[in-house]
């Protein structure tokens, strides 16, 4: 069995939801295989993109666990996968203005000011949610994690 790999001392703790960056995957079996690996994706992709000393851990998470969780809903989130799957893209749906909307395939929301930074990527396939991901990385990522960055 491999070795559990444990932050170094520098590195934010992924388990303590005070320094998480939460990446908010559903619960339900269908999101579970198909939006969790992209999931995973863009915390890797947000790990290495994030600067040295970032003070937050991108974390994969579950909607029940990260609703149910007060520290964590305080945390700047990225919602993955489409509401009838994610309870949080769900809530989020009519509160975060879409930036980005293709053919009624896919949507990237969020708040362009960044005030609280709350995201949420979603298709009406898993390729199409994806390919919402792709296109957040592109052109949000890095203002996102600056927003992220700063004190809570």
């Amino acid at each position: 069995m491999p070795a559990t790999t444990r932050p170094t001392p520098s590195a934010p703790d992924p388990i303590e939801p005070t320094t998480a960056l939460p990446i908010v995957v559903g619960g339900h079996i269908r999101a579970e295989v198909e939006d969790r690996p992209t999931a995973i994706a863009l915390r890797d992709a947000l790990a290495a993109r994030a600067p040295a000393g970032f003070p937050r851990a991108p974390v994969v998470v579950t909607d029940l666990w990260y609703l149910n969780t007060d520290p964590l809903r305080s945390q700047p989130t990225i919602s993955i996968g489409r509401p009838e799957v994610n309870a949080l893209s769900a809530y989020l749906a009519d509160k975060l203005p879409s930036v980005l909307a293709i053919d009624d395939r896919l949507i990237v929301q969020l708040d362009p000011d960044l005030t609280d930074p709350a995201a949420s990527c979603w298709g009406t396939d898993a390729e199409a949610t994806a390919e919402a991901v792709r296109l957040f990385l592109e052109r949000w990522a890095d203002v996102f994690l600056a927003a992220a960055a700063r004190p809570w």
